[in-house]
């Protein structure tokens, strides 16, 4: 895969993920952890930044500030991946296996990113 290929599969992805938000919001809402407030804006607010993120990988002059923003925006996003491994309810119903494994995916998530800096 060329490194131009990786880099549209990336936006595209992320593009596609900040969209569902607007889509399935309530598939969002039932895995945000119960300390954080205002699920609804935040699972709106978090579809928006990941859309821009990934519209900003696609020029030049953003690639790096979308690069950037797409590694802290997952390093957030742990905090759901843990949380969802914090009981039934909060799993929303996946196999823990696969909660465990989505973890470990975040970390390879970041290092696509970071290998187009």
């Amino acid at each position: 895969m060329s490194n131009l290929l990786g880099l549209y599969i990336m936006a595209g992805m992320y593009i596609l993920a900040g969209l569902m938000h607007f889509i399935k919001p309530k598939m969002y809402m039932r895995i945000m952890p119960s300390y954080l407030p205002n699920h609804k804006f935040l699972v709106l607010l978090s579809g928006i930044v990941e859309i821009v993120l990934g519209v900003a990988l696609l020029f030049p002059e953003t690639k790096a500030f979308a690069i950037y923003g797409i590694i802290a925006m997952l390093v957030i996003f742990l905090l759901v991946h843990f949380y969802m491994l914090s009981g039934e309810k909060a799993s929303a119903g996946i196999p823990k296996w696969i909660l465990i494994l989505r973890i470990p995916l975040q970390f390879l998530l970041m290092y696509w990113a970071y290998i187009y800096i």
